[in-house]
């Protein structure tokens, strides 16, 4: 099992996004970038990108979108009182929202995020199973609210698109972080194991596992880590 997330800073960035929407690859470019500074830096800053659905009946099918992702966003735009959803938006730690190709307010939020404590440290263990198709993960959180999720995604990177229509059309989309495979459950004693079902496309050498703990209603994030996936499975 990972070592417990630190009880300090971290930042959960979230992206919802389409392959569909021409204002997107800005946005996409950006989480790459964040994705690739904490990797440099060792800095806690979890990066995903949520594919929604709705934008695959306006001339391309996104093969990453899921309408559990469109539902995620949902429940954000609830949680904030909007009811809109849009792409390209970002949700940081679950609590900020802005445009996400914003590169001021995406610096600027999660600064500020890194400099609040986390009061739920998570620690994870993944396993592959069923030859890499299947991915066990055994999850510990410390002193968890009392409404707390925790979610899970397998997220990876280095994705390449050629996208031949709608708004995008005759593109070449590079993609990092995309959410392959996603599950929430309520945290309850605090410990517990999920199972992903991860596409048969997936590259374990380019994927990770992350985990965060989050209010079921205010949405706001306590507690994150990432581990790469396994490459060898069992």
């Amino acid at each position: 099992m990972t070592d417990p997330s630190t009880g300090g800073g971290f930042a959960v960035v979230e992206l919802f996004t389409s392959q569909g929407c021409s204002s997107c690859p800005p946005a996409e470019e950006l989480l790459t970038e964040i994705d690739s500074d904490a990797r440099t830096r060792g800095r806690p800053v979890f990066a995903l990108g949520f594919h929604v659905d709705y934008w695959d009946d306006l001339g391309w099918p996104d093969p990453y979108a899921d309408a559990v992702h469109t539902a995620r966003q949902e429940a954000y735009a609830r949680a904030f009182g909007s009811g809109r959803l849009y792409t390209p938006q970002m949700v940081v730690n679950g609590t900020e929202e802005f445009v996400g190709s914003d590169r001021r307010r995406a610096a600027d939020t999660i600064a500020s995020a890194l400099t609040s404590a986390a009061t739920t440290p998570l620690a994870l263990s993944v396993r592959n199973r069923d030859g890499g198709r299947r991915v066990e993960v055994d999850y510990r959180a410390e002193r968890p609210p009392l409404d707390a999720v925790v979610n899970v995604a397998v997220v990876e990177r280095g994705l390449r698109s050629a996208v031949a229509r709608g708004e995008n059309a005759g593109r070449v989309l590079r993609q990092d972080n995309v959410v392959r495979a996603f599950t929430s459950v309520a945290l309850n004693a605090g410990q517990g194991r999920v199972d992903l079902r991860t596409p048969p496309d997936l590259d374990p050498r380019q994927a990770a596992v992350v985990g965060y703990v989050q209010h079921d209603g205010n949405q706001a994030v306590v507690g994150a880590t990432a581990i790469e996936l396994p490459v060898a499975s069992e």
